[in-house]
């Protein structure tokens, strides 16, 4: 079977090299642009409704439904530090978790980024797990470390370890004894980019990555 042309091959090369320069960038542009539309048509459509038309038309602008969005999250941000607001809040959480459809999502939703937030909570530790007779480790996430009110059979003693998979919203709740835990010293954050990223090494500034036209061997 002949090679291809040297040419050819150097050409192939340039164009991945371009490919793996231009994809990630197209992609976080398009995810940026789409989670704007989407904040701007939601606010822009709830400003329509309470605002008398007139008004509306005379004043709207495209964008001011984002930057009501952000005005919106920094004001409940600010409000939920007040204890008044606090209290109103978690009993209208206890109306919502009453409510069958919406308190599985709200739930689900709520416990998902709750995991990641920086509070200090040793249930929610990063830990390492080795694989019984291999070498093999895994890392995860303690997020319930007494389990004592689960249904019986389930967890016993034991404790709930969470390990995301690479590339993807998902993973595998595992229950084990707290012996099998090594805990790790590292940040959530970091660990979750850490397994979702597969281990490679994120990007700084001025680094390059794999298959970028600096990291590429010479063409013959």
């Amino acid at each position: 079977m002949r090679r291809p042309h040297p040419a050819v091959r150097r050409a192939g090369r340039i164009f991945f090299t371009g490919l793996l320069t231009v994809l990630p960038l197209a992609v976080t542009v398009y995810f940026v642009v789409w989670l704007f539309g989407v904040l701007e048509r939601f606010f822009g459509l709830q400003t329509k409704a309470v605002v008398p038309n007139e008004w509306y038309y005379a004043w709207y602008r495209p964008g001011m439904g984002l930057a009501i969005a952000v005005v919106l999250v920094f004001a409940v941000g600010a409000l939920m530090h007040a204890y008044v607001v606090r209290t109103l809040f978690k009993r209208f959480e206890l109306v919502l978790l009453e409510i069958p459809l919406v308190r599985s999502v709200y739930a689900a939703m709520r416990d998902l980024l709750g995991l990641f937030a920086q509070h200090k909570d040793p249930a929610l530790q990063v830990v390492m797990v080795t694989v019984p007779g291999t070498q093999w480790r895994l890392l995860g996430f303690v997020t319930r470390s007494d389990c004592g009110d689960a249904p019986k059979g389930i967890a016993g003693d034991q404790v709930a370890v969470y390990f995301p998979m690479s590339y993807q919203v998902g993973g595998y709740t595992v229950f084990m004894p707290k012996e099998a835990l090594e805990p790790v010293d590292m940040t959530r954050e970091d660990a979750m980019k850490f397994i979702l990223t597969a281990g490679l090494k994120t990007t700084a500034p001025g680094a390059t990555t794999a298959g970028s036209a600096e990291s590429l061997p010479p063409a013959p």
